[in-house]
């Protein structure tokens, strides 16, 4: 159920308990248990405990502490320790400019022919930052077009960093400091990380979560701390521990990966999964990289789009959920006598229905289909993205004319149903202008969408 990210159960304090631990894991639905060295000696202690124990799994480096004696034949040792089947990471590495118990120079010489080895091994790297986050994210702005995949343990950064490395398609996590008193900053910044970024992590022994604050830190204290997150994002506990370990396995190889689905749902309402195929190719999108939300795997092809019948089975009783969206990665109106034929099984027996659209319906199926809205689609959310023609068309990589059509389109479709027009918020938009323009001159329903 769940997956610890980050524990060092080579330290002394748990010597001789690590059978009662494990246990506890299991007991507390720990599936898998990840342990990142810190040196040459307990990357290979972590290895060890990797072939004791089923559930534990391992990552090789060297901690910015240890790098005083960093020197080249490092770099070939770790590789060869890497060479095991449970090593899944280079780490734990990175700076810390907190202590200084290595030079500054000989910490950023040995994090980047770490970071250099995780790449040439196809590996992700666990990152400590702790003081050094200027030089953190200078190093991992230089891999940005690489393969690069991290995960920023234990997130010392600030909102603004955690948007960026997020849209890198890097992982976040915080252990127990989540849970304690003076952590609203905390808090908001991991409301800010969506789901599909975060990992679940102790850093056993340390940061030990309240109620236990001030004793040793252990893996079954995960559920306390994946309490507190799902709680930040209103999800359930269930939903965050399905997500943050998928998560893990996209990252790690650890765990089971996720089957895809045609429909899901988030909160009290049923998502359709229509098609992964559009018209326009947004710069926000991941559509063509993960294609997933919420840890549910969206990615399809044309040839497994199901029919419609699939979908009305997997809904059932449609007044069970406060609507049923028409969504996906791809444009629904490319498909939209199947959405149809959903839609009415849905009104026929007391559902709600919205459709998620670009607004580019008219075009996509040679004909006017707003009429077609009324009595089937309750509301529809249109993507303005923006106000100027020439931004919409670079944002959503299509013509500039299209921007008019989908104006038209939100005109139209008003007549017949409810409409929103929604952009999403990041700072090249206007935002005030395009409120301005949904609610002055199209007459609609304005909302700003998190730019995750």
């Amino acid at each position: 159920m769940y997956i610890d990210t980050h524990a060092h159960l080579f330290y002394p304090n748990f010597n001789g308990e690590l059978d009662q631990i494990i246990e506890r894991a299991q007991n507390a639905g720990i599936d898998a248990i990840l342990v990142p060295g810190t040196d040459i000696q307990t990357s290979i202690q972590a290895i060890e405990l990797s072939k004791q124990y089923e559930m534990i799994y391992t990552a090789v480096g060297v901690h910015p502490h240890e790098t005083k004696e960093w020197n080249d034949d490092l770099i070939n040792q770790i590789e060869s320790l890497a060479k095991n089947k449970k090593v899944v990471a280079i780490g734990e590495i990175g700076l810390d400019y907190y202590y200084d118990f290595s030079p500054r120079e000989i910490q950023l010489e040995a994090f980047r022919a770490q970071i250099e080895l995780a790449l040439k091994l196809d590996l992700p790297i666990i990152v400590h930052n702790r003081d050094s986050n200027d030089d953190i994210m200078e190093i991992v702005r230089e891999y940005a077009d690489t393969s690069l995949r991290a995960q920023f343990h234990c997130f010392a950064g600030s909102e603004n960093d955690a948007k960026e490395l997020t849209g890198m398609n890097h992982f976040i996590s915080f252990p127990g400091n989540v849970t304690f008193k003076k952590a609203d900053n905390i808090r908001r910044i991991i409301k800010s990380i969506p789901p599909e970024n975060l990992l679940l992590e102790t850093d056993s022994p340390f940061m030990t979560p309240v109620p236990y604050r001030g004793k040793r830190n252990e893996p079954s204290y995960i559920p306390i701390i994946a309490d507190t997150i799902s709680e930040i994002h209103s999800i359930s506990l269930d939903e965050l521990a399905k997500i943050t370990s998928y998560n893990a396995y996209k990252l790690f190889g650890v765990g089971k990966n996720s089957d895809l689905i045609f429909t899901y749902q988030i909160g009290d309402s049923l998502y359709i999964n229509v098609t992964n195929r559009c018209d326009a190719d947004c710069v926000f999108c991941k559509r063509k990289t993960t294609a997933e939300v919420d840890g549910y795997v969206l990615k399809m092809k044309k040839s497994e789009e199901p029919a419609a019948s699939v979908y009305i089975n997997e809904i059932g009783d449609p007044k069970k959920y406060k609507e049923i969206v028409f969504c996906g990665y791809g444009e629904p109106t490319i498909r939209w006598e199947i959405v149809k034929e959903v839609a009415k099984y849905v009104k026929d027996n007391g559902g709600k229905t919205r459709l998620n659209t670009n607004g580019h319906g008219n075009v996509i199926n040679q004909k006017d289909i707003t009429p077609e809205f009324e009595g089937l689609i309750d509301k529809v959310s249109v993507s303005l993205n923006s106000v100027y023609p020439e931004q919409y068309a670079k944002l959503m990589r299509v013509r500039t004319e299209m921007h008019s059509e989908m104006l038209e389109f939100a005109k139209k479709a008003k007549q017949f149903t409810h409409v929103v027009m929604s952009i999403v918020g990041i700072d090249a938009v206007d935002k005030e202008k395009a409120k301005k323009l949904v609610t002055e001159e199209i007459g609609v329903e304005f909302r700003e969408r998190a730019y995750f």
